[in-house]
């Protein structure tokens, strides 16, 4: 640790360690009081004790003068609460001082040393108690930690990436700046060159060799051991001589005319033409900036020195510190003349400055920022941390014109001229900064112009041309110390110029030299793209590049590697959908054969060369190993990760495949692959675990979730459990709460439309529970309704059920809407007419909004459900149609040059879809499970021991019996229910003003479109309208994951209309929709739907009520003739919010009794209705009579 004090404080700190007043032993005392089984190494009380002296200057630069001073400087300088219980302590200390309790810190031999700041005794005592507060508050939390050494960066670390930074320093000396004097040779001959650049290239080649090897010796070093061996290393180049080059560098560089030379050589006739012909700003950069990078290598040689000696005394192993005592001594005769011959170089030169600045750390350039800021008064705008991010160099300048001295403080962003303050504040609150500011330049707005020199007025001069068109000149003292200062900042300016000249230089050398990579013969994957194997989408740009859409199926990992598998959508793409192409032990096989990648055989003059004792192929092997293995291999690794994260269901199947797994992730080495291993193997383990353990879920929500809502029959009383005494909330909220959970099904039953396959019940169990429960409960509406029949007691099952559908759209389970359309649009409940007609309108515009949904190929639902907010329940119909189309419409292989290539674009386009199925998975409901009600639905049977046929010929004659055709009055049936027939509504019973009726996880409701809350008003534009922009991720539209090349009629299309509702497959969970003009309507709760594909037969739409159909949907009129049927006691018609009632039948020929008012029907209070919903309650409808 480096602490940065001012003179006064570093005066404190010095006195104190030389009167003997030691910290350490005051925290020691501290310790020993709060904890005295507590025990603290050396190291760790050092590191307080400078802890504390740095607590000690923040509270006392500003020059306290009394205790109040102190305590507003510890509430600015504290966080909360922490400043009160410091000042609390520190008062109680004082206090305790008086009553002969001494304070830990020895205060009488501190306070002289603080008589600076602090004017009596008990100020010092004050400033001195804090630090004791915060120690003891440490030590009080007593964290048994092993907390490592507070030691720097591992040295050989530091020294790579110092050799990295150098050897990019030599490219740009040899890359941008040499090249062009060797290009023109007209100007500069080859002698020149040398001159000036001297054996740079000999020293290049050193340090490319030197870190090779360090590479090797890191990626070699075992796990265990404490640091890399580099010793060795050394050794080896230093016994070859290796490093001699940079004695002649060193002479030739600091030769007393070289200069002189290196000036005549720029001021050649042509030659400045010539060189600001590169670029804007090269000839100015070429004179002032090249020779302070020419003399990079001096200081990096010497650099060597040092840290060789730093890595004998830090290593711990024998071998390692013999081969580095051995490279120090062979290094000592370079030593020795590179001291020599740059004795003079420290005192005169400053691109040492410039060098030492690269070395330090981020920390410490903050804190040197920081403390320049502290020190210039009148400071204003942000810090000089927020705009800068180095320190480049300071010195004296003179401001031409005025001839005023300024002191300049350089940074890589901001230039400041301060004017020095002298003498002391008079003041005593005045600042005690040592500059005050005069102005600032921020370097990017700022162009630089050199100035020669003009007799009488100024030499050395330069000027700082503003963006305003306004210039300041300033002069320095001397020749060098102007070439200082315009190197510095010549290469602020092109800074980026200069990088980008050598990243594009780079780039091409590694253009011109091709990788040399393994034969095909001994590495498939080394095959080159062709027409033959491989074959791109034209006109088409993926988000990674171009789309893939036929190979073969080896090369599929060739051509995924290594750009492709960079991106994650085609990692889950090829995951998702590989097993219909390749079995997951091939896939094992590919990727271990993949990552396997053999070097490059060397040919017959590589082996010459090798004889010889040359390593002609050592740069071509790093550069091979480096840009094309690793990458690779680290994919590959990449693609295990996700494998085993969200494929695991392979690994569970089949036990060798994990073993084989292991087994090869257990064999991979290299430090790079280190935490990819690990990270895959704590995956593993994970997975173990959970599958061990069965499923965790534990998820926190914003608010509890709502209690069991409980009708007539209460928990625990499942043989009464039914449609009409559960509460019709607490059924809509578990059966969102099931479909929720089948929705969360895995991809893979879904690619290959394996649910229609024969071993459909091994692959797919999850997906054909969905569909048989989906099933189910369309028929067990229907059969609840036909059964029913009583034409009151029907009318309030259809009610209650419509009540449910409300819940549905509350919750945002488009699966249970679209499930109660579908019963609703059966041919054994779309006839019964005059049942419907009995439907308060508003319960029907709801039911009428809601089958809106799924016409027009589902327009409006797609719109819907881009607009909610999650959690929610798609219709997973229309997610099985889009598969399966695309999947019937577009061939698995295509032929191409005698070849079957694998047709990855249909895989693309079903990993689209089960990824927009996937995006909707994730967010939970926060609803309580109620178990009994779950297993009543879970174990609903509505078909008991009958076949699908005469299944639906039952629900059909049962609805003729009911409502014969063409009947114009209705048989008197006997009532089914004993229990009341009055709807508890769909407001839960402990709803509170400002809480919502459904609460959601994490969010807030959103303002949603809820065919429930919209008025009879509104038009039907705007029931259906989307909000412009949603607050989900849009849904991809079905059409593009479901067209395929070929045109195709839907799949489940007969050529002859079903004798029965149920003449299509059982199992499956689309149901064939037909309509005839006089017979039965089949609807299925799954139908078909594209945009653009061939239009599926629709659902009947139960169209406008006043328009066509039949008197059921007469809105504003009774029919014009009437059955007649006996009298019956008319029926309140109450709103979806309020119960039905029914009251017995009255005798024939009387009259019904007049509706009681509304606080009659109820023992409990109804809650209000919105005005507009009250209107539509209050509306009566004659009954059929």
């Amino acid at each position: 640790l480096q602490f940065y004090f001012y003179d006064y404080d570093f005066m404190i700190y010095f006195e104190v360690c030389c009167n003997g007043v030691c910290v350490c032993v005051c925290v020691l005392q501290v310790l020993s009081q709060v904890h005295p089984k507590l025990s603290a190494q050396q190291e760790a009380l050092q590191y307080i004790e400078g802890l504390i002296l740095v607590l000690l200057n923040t509270l006392c630069q500003a020059q306290p003068r009394s205790v109040q001073d102190v305590e507003e400087r510890v509430q600015r300088s504290f966080p909360h609460p922490i400043e009160k219980w410091a000042i609390a302590d520190a008062q109680a200390a004082i206090e305790k001082r008086k009553r002969r309790n001494p304070l830990a810190l020895p205060v009488d031999k501190i306070q002289p040393l603080l008589k600076v700041c602090c004017a009596q005794s008990h100020q010092s005592q004050h400033p001195s108690s804090l630090p004791l507060f915060i120690n003891s508050h440490l030590i009080e939390r007593h964290l048994r930690l092993i907390v490592c050494p507070l030691m720097d960066e591992e040295p050989s670390a530091a020294f790579m990436a110092e050799v990295r930074q150098y050897l990019r320093d030599l490219n740009l000396i040899i890359r941008v700046f040499r090249e062009p004097f060797s290009f023109n040779t007209m100007l500069f001959s080859p002698h020149d060159v040398e001159n000036i650049f001297s054996r740079i290239v000999d020293i290049h080649e050193v340090t490319v060799k030197l870190l090779g090897l360090i590479e090797d010796t890191v990626e070699m070093t075992d796990e265990g051991s404490p640091h890399p061996l580099v010793g060795s290393c050394f050794e080896d180049l230093a016994e070859e001589l290796a490093f001699d080059p940079y004695e002649t560098y060193a002479q030739d560089i600091l030769r007393s005319g070289f200069h002189d030379h290196f000036l005549s050589q720029l001021s050649k006739p042509g030659a400045a033409i010539y060189l600001q012909s590169i670029c804007e700003g090269f000839k100015e950069a070429v004179q002032y900036v090249l020779p302070r990078l020419l003399l990079t290598p001096l200081y990096h040689c010497l650099h060597y020195f040092e840290m060789l000696k730093q890595l004998e005394e830090k290593s711990e192993d024998e071998e390692d510190k013999q081969c580095l005592k051995q490279a120090i001594t062979a290094l000592l005769n370079l030593q020795s003349s590179m001291e020599r011959i740059s004795k003079n170089l420290f005192s005169c030169e400053s691109a040492c400055r410039f060098y030492s600045q690269q070395m330090k750390g981020k920390h410490l350039a903050i804190k040197k920022m920081n403390e320049i800021q502290r020190n210039i008064d009148g400071w204003e705008g942000k810090d000089i941390g927020q705009c800068c991010n180095e320190f480049i160099m300071e010195g004296t300048l003179t401001r031409v014109g005025a001839k005023h001295e300024r002191y300049i403080f350089l940074f890589d962003g901001l230039m400041i001229c301060c004017k020095s303050n002298h003498g002391q504040p008079r003041l005593p609150g005045a600042s005690a900064a040592e500059y005050r500011l005069k102005e600032k330049f921020f370097m990017r707005k700022v162009q630089i112009n050199d100035k020669d020199d003009k007799e009488g007025e100024y030499r050395h001069a330069f000027e700082i041309i503003l963006k305003d068109g306004n210039s300041v000149v300033f002069a320095a003292k001397s020749v060098e110390e102007k070439n200082g200062w315009m190197a510095a900042l010549i290469s602020l300016q092109y800074r980026s110029t200069l990088e980008r000249m050598l990243d594009t230089a780079m780039l091409q050398e590694e253009k011109e030299e091709q990788m040399r990579l393994p034969g095909a013969e001994v590495y498939r994957f080394a095959q080159p793209d062709s027409e033959e194997n491989v074959v791109f989408e034209e006109n088409v740009q993926s988000k990674s590049g171009n789309s893939l859409t036929n190979t073969i199926k080896w090369l599929l990992l060739n051509n995924f590697f290594p750009f492709f598998f960079s991106d994650p959508n085609f990692v889950r793409t090829f995951l998702t959908t590989c097993r219909s192409f390749c079995k997951p032990q091939e896939l094992l096989d590919l990727l271990m054969e993949r990552f396997d990648i053999p070097e490059p055989k060397p040919t017959e003059a590589d082996q010459m060369a090798m004889e010889n004792g040359d390593q002609p192929l050592s740069a071509e092997l790093k550069r091979f190993r480096k840009e094309f293995v690793q990458p690779v291999q680290l994919r590959v690794l990449n693609v295990c990760r996700h494998w085993v994260e969200h494929h695991f269901y392979d690994f569970e199947r089949d036990a060798q495949l994990l073993r084989r797994l292991e087994e090869f992730i257990g064999m991979v080495r290299g430090k790079a692959m280190r935490k990819w291993v690990e990270s895959i193997t704590k995956i593993i383990q994970r997975k173990k675990q959970a599958q061990a353990n069965g499923p965790s879920h534990n998820i926190t929500f914003e608010s509890s979730p709502p209690p069991i809502e409980w009708h007539l029959c209460k928990a625990g009383q499942t043989d009464q459990f039914d449609l009409m005494t559960l509460h019709p909330i607490e059924i809509a909220r578990q059966l969102t709460l099931l479909e929720s959970d089948f929705y969360r099904c895995d991809p893979q039953p879904l690619v290959g439309s394996v649910w229609t396959k024969e071993d459909k019940e091994i692959n797919s169990p999850n997906l054909l529970r969905m569909i048989r429960h989906t099933t189910n409960l369309t028929l067990w509406f229907e059969k609840c309704i036909v059964e029913t029949e009583n034409v009151e007691e029907r009318v309030s099952i259809i009610s209650r059920i419509i009540e449910i559908l409300q819940v549905f759209q509350e919750l945002n389970n488009f699966n249970g809407v679209l499930e109660v359309v579908s019963a609703m649009n059966s041919s054994p409940v779309y006839r019964l007419d005059h049942t419907f007609e009995q439907i308060p309108s508003r319960q029907r515009k709801i039911l009428e909004e809601a089958h809106e949904l799924s016409e027009d190929h589902y327009k409006k639902y797609l719109a819907k459900l881009r607009s909610i907010n999650p959690p929610c329940v798609p219709f997973f119909g229309i997610y099985l149609t889009n598969i399966l189309k695309t999947e019937e419409g577009n061939p698995d292989f295509l032929k191409r040059h005698g070849k079957e290539l694998i047709n990855f674009s249909k895989r693309q386009k079903v990993a689209e879809i089960t990824g927009e199925i996937q995006q909707y998975q994730n967010q939970p409901y926060c609803l309580c499970v109620e178990n009994d009600i779950r297993k009543f639905f879970e174990n609903l049977n509505p078909m008991e021991d009958m076949t699908e046929k005469e299944f639906a010929d039952y629900l059909f004659n049962k609805s003729l019996e009911i409502e014969p055709r063409n009947a114009r009055t209705l048989p008197r049936f006997p009532k089914k229910y004993s229990c009341p027939l009055k709807s508890p509504g769909v407001r839960p019973s402990t709803v509170r003003p400002g809480t919502m009726r459904h609460p959601m996880p994490l969010q807030n409701e959103p303002r949603k479109i809820s065919y429930s809350r919209i008025p009879d008003s509104e038009t039907e534009s705007s029931i259906a309208s989307a909000p412009n922009s949603p607050r989900t991720p849009l849904t991809p539209q079905p059409a593009s994951t479901a067209s395929s090349s070929t045109e195709i009629c839907s799949v489940f299309d007969s050529p002859q209309p079903p004798s029965s509702p149920f003449d299509s497959n059982g199992t499956s969970l689309f149901l064939i929709v037909k309509i005839f003009q006089a017979g039965r309507v089949t609807c299925g709760v799954f139908q078909m739907m594209s945009k653009h594909l061939d239009s599926p037969l629709a659902v009947p739409p139960r169209q406008p009520t006043s328009k066509v159909y039949s008197p059921r949907y007469s809105l504003t009129e009774p029919p014009k003739s009437p059955p007649t049927l006996p009298p019956r006691e008319p029926v309140r018609m109450p709103d979806s919010h309020l119960p039905l009632f029914f009251n017995s039948t009255p005798p024939l020929g009387a009259s019904g009794p007049p509706v009681p008012p509304r606080h009659s029907t109820s023992q409990s209070p109804i809650p209000k209705l919105p005005p507009k919903q009250a209107a539509a309650a209050g509306e009566r409808k004659p009954l059929v009579t």
